[in-house]
């Protein structure tokens, strides 16, 4: 059996040219992608309305005061607590502002 003659400078050339493109793909890989920049949202400006509520042990809002009108919400608790028999409290509620 005739073995076939080999070239070594051709084996050499590929053998070089295999390298070079795989270092090429590893230089690619390493690269980092590009992070896509996010849009920060804007927090819409929310606006709140101070009142004072009357509520019941339940947490139930019974009734709904101004806030220039603490002394009515205190007595409408008192006068709930006593026909009742159930204690009622007044306490600060916020509400948004719609435009």
């Amino acid at each position: 059996m005739a073995r076939k003659i080999l070239n070594r400078k051709e084996l050499r050339q590929e053998s070089e040219a295999a390298e070079h493109a795989e270092a090429e793909t590893k230089v690619a890989a390493k690269k980092p992608a590009a992070k896509r920049k996010t849009r920060a949202k804007v927090a819409k400006e929310v606006r709140l309305k101070a009142f004072w509520g009357v509520f019941n042990q339940s947490l139930r809002r019974i009734a709904l005061f101004e806030y220039t009108q603490r002394s009515e919400a205190d007595k409408k608790a008192s006068e709930l607590t006593e026909s009742q028999k159930s204690p009622h409290f007044v306490q600060l509620v916020k509400e948004v502002i719609e435009d």
